[in-house]
């Protein structure tokens, strides 16, 4: 029996990010790069950003996507929302540290911009003064970039690093009769919004064990623990338990973007994906009535274009 899924929808609020690609000898080395440049960012709770791997692309991915340099690659997207007074700083802070630190040391890697805009970092420059004078600019693949000499070669990558408007905070929580059938049931929909383009799920393996509110009574967090919905807590009168009957387990995927279409697509993807799953009892989405995003992705089919 499919899970009910509820006309609702989650509540998107806009971003700033950059997008970029990753390349190495082999998809093994794309990946530790991956992992790397998107450690540590799940939330922007605490977190510099929120970062996601989009997809594979080259050989050993989408090969509709042609890498420059020809060899496997993975597009990365970094995000911050956009009522930071300082985004625009934050975001390159967060991107000169994650390439710096985290591509330029993976072996065999490069990196590339994905998105071409007046508005962009000259990051490439302050990356290439790892060179300590050795650094140069040359052209190759058609496009402008630092050389840079290391102990394994070189490193590559484009001399400006452009920044767009995006979108954080599309969501769907999953329902379950235990922990194993929210747990499958968000897995399931991880695996289906891997498959769409110009999103991440900036959380470990794509999905939050622990989906925070907005707002806390300690003055010094601004999110904390959504009791409402800890099945722990269902009995705990200063809880107000909301969560319905024989529901024990909460599992959230968060899903940022490049524009409200790329994230509804997703939903709708992981929806299909997850309705099935054995012990999946419902399938809803966090919103604030508007108050944090005014970007609605609607988890009905029939609403996907209010």
């Amino acid at each position: 029996m499919a899970a009910f899924v509820e006309d609702t929808y989650a509540e998107a609020f806009r971003s700033l990010y950059v997008e970029f690609l990753i390349t190495a000898r082999d998809r093994r080395w794309v990946e530790h790069a991956v992992h790397a440049v998107t450690g540590n960012a799940c939330s922007t709770i605490l977190c510099d950003c929120e970062a996601g791997g989009d997809r594979f692309v080259g050989p050993e991915g989408d090969e509709s996507f042609v890498t420059p340099d020809g060899r496997p690659g993975a597009i990365v997207q970094l995000h911050v929302p956009r009522f930071r007074k300082d985004r625009v700083q934050a975001l390159e802070r967060a991107a000169l540290v994650r390439i710096s630190q985290n591509v330029l040391t993976c072996p065999s890697a490069a990196c590339f911009n994905l998105i071409d805009s007046e508005n962009h970092y000259r990051l490439g420059r302050k990356i290439a003064y790892f060179g300590d004078g050795f650094q140069k600019r040359i052209e190759r693949y058609g496009r402008k970039l630092w050389w840079i000499p290391t102990l394994g070669g070189e490193f590559v990558l484009d001399r400006r690093l452009g920044y767009a408007n995006g979108l954080m905070g599309g969501n769907l929580w999953f329902f379950g009769r235990d922990a194993d059938a929210a747990l499958d049931a968000a897995e399931r929909g991880v695996r289906a919004v891997q498959q769409c383009p110009g999103v991440i799920m900036p959380f470990p393996g794509g999905i939050a064990g622990s989906g925070s509110k907005a707002g806390s009574r300690y003055r010094f967090t601004v999110a904390s623990t959504y009791e409402k919905y800890c099945p722990l807590l269902r009995d705990d009168p200063n809880a107000d338990s909301q969560l319905p009957e024989d529901v024990q387990s909460v599992m959230e995927i968060i899903i940022n973007g490049r524009d409200l279409a790329s994230i509804r697509q997703a939903t709708q993807a992981a929806i299909a994906a997850s309705v099935d799953t054995p012990g999946l009892l419902r399938i809803s989405a966090g919103n604030y009535g508007g108050r944090l995003g005014k970007s609605f992705i609607y988890l009905h089919p029939r609403s996907a274009t209010e």
